[in-house]
């Protein structure tokens, strides 16, 4: 049973979460929820550690909080990675099929994909992932998996997928001094289309939106592939900065605010009750109406939500978008988001819930802020055996990704 529980660690810049799954053996194909850890975050910003010592603490109470609820003892994680250093590209490579009966094989696409990551990168920069968009065998394009067909020459289109190195050792580092393993690390977006993007939904074209607490995460797919990935540093936090700027509140104060009370469109304002406000150092408390509330929160949403449509109408893909826009974690949770959403980038809109649950703390985790953990839990099992293309990835000399990672993680 221990060899099938996953651990999703999600180190986000308002919230630590880890979610503890297994496959449920009732409900094939579903996962068995066994426990959700939270703990306030603060050690970091737009999605990058930029304090240790308190990133380890809340990793540390997230999953106290989880082991107890499970009553699982975690000793490995997978752990997403976000920031607005995360830059993605599209490469391609080429190699000839030496096999005297011309037959693909499982090496010669490891090979491919080798050679895909022969791309000059700044020092400070390495691959995260890649990301098989198609094969072309002998000029025939539209291939998605060619082991077993024949051919002599074999082209790929790959997605590939940088970080900061220092970025990503923080993280590291910080699992690390929490007295944890480090599974796997995965880009935060490709991580929440897991959990809340189904098949259908990829294969139209659809764009997944992830507005968390200090980055928006965009993630483009088209004919069931990733197409674009993005990480803007604008999220939820500046929400909460502008009110309690402009309110003239503490910043925990803004944030119950904004979560109980607050509108990201203004027409969806039925009920314009006003808001009481507690006076700070013994002044008498405050009056505000909704709308007053609306109108300072609008703004920034609407600003998010067009770094957004740019950057979707950069990667070429905003025609394709046939199923519209999914939005998910805690920023979509503002009310009207989705009707503003769907103003700005002129597209269907909808709120993704995390699904594929059969039992466990199944109504806990259906909620958009649990998106990516959900998805890290979804990723590790999915990936358990290591034999997928995109986790067995040798670099030149022969070694994984992950050992490569390990590698430059120690070598600070």
């Amino acid at each position: 049973m221990e060899q099938d529980i996953a651990v999703g660690l999600d180190i986000g810049t308002t919230k630590v979460c880890a979610i503890v799954a297994s496959p449920d053996e009732a409900h094939p194909g579903k996962l068995k929820v066994l426990g959700i850890g939270r703990s306030p975050s603060e050690g970091l910003t737009r999605g990058v550690v930029t304090n240790i010592e308190k990133t380890v603490q809340s990793v540390r109470a997230a999953v106290a909080d989880a082991e107890a609820q499970s009553g699982v003892k975690i000793n490995a994680v997978t752990v997403g990675i976000a920031g607005d250093h995360i830059q993605s590209f599209q490469s391609r490579g080429v190699i000839a099929i030496s096999r005297p009966d011309n037959e693909i094989t499982k090496e010669d696409v490891d090979r491919l994909i080798d050679d895909t990551r022969r791309v000059a990168l700044p020092l400070d920069r390495k691959i995260i992932h890649v990301i098989p968009q198609q094969f072309i065998v002998d000029g025939q394009d539209g291939i998605y998996d060619p082991v077993g067909m024949a051919g002599v020459r074999m082209e790929a289109v790959v997605h590939i997928v940088t970080g900061l190195v220092t970025a990503a050792q923080n993280i590291y580092r910080c699992v690390q001094r929490a007295g944890l393993q480090v599974n796997d690390m995965v880009l935060e977006p490709l991580a929440s289309s897991y959990a809340v993007l189904d098949e259908q939904e990829k294969e139209v074209g659809v764009a997944l939106l992830d507005i968390g607490g200090g980055t928006t995460d965009l993630a483009v797919f088209e004919e069931r592939t990733i197409r674009h990935t993005a990480v803007i540093g604008v999220a939820g936090r500046k929400v909460t900065d502008d009110i309690r700027k402009g309110l003239g509140l503490l910043g925990d104060q803004a944030e119950r605010l904004k979560i109980e009370h607050g509108f990201a469109y203004e027409p969806a304002v039925v009920d314009n009750q006003p808001i009481l406000l507690p006076g700070i150092g013994g002044r008498p408390p405050q009056e505000i109406d909704k709308q007053l509330l609306c109108k300072i929160i609008q703004p920034r949403m609407e600003e998010i939500l067009e770094f957004v449509a740019m950057e979707i109408k950069r990667s070429g893909y905003s025609r394709h978008l046939s199923a519209g826009v999914v939005l998910t974690g805690g920023g979509s949770l503002i009310k009207g988001t989705a009707e503003l959403a769907k103003e700005v980038m002129g597209m269907p809109v909808k709120i993704g819930i995390p699904t594929g649950f059969g039992a466990g703390l199944v109504r806990e985790i259906e909620n958009p802020i649990f998106a990516t953990g959900v998805g890290l839990v979804m990723h590790e099992l999915r990936h358990r055996d290591r034999s997928t293309i995109a986790t067995t990835i040798k670099d030149g000399r022969g070694k994984s990704i992950l050992s490569r990672m390990k590698q430059w993680f120690d070598e600070l």
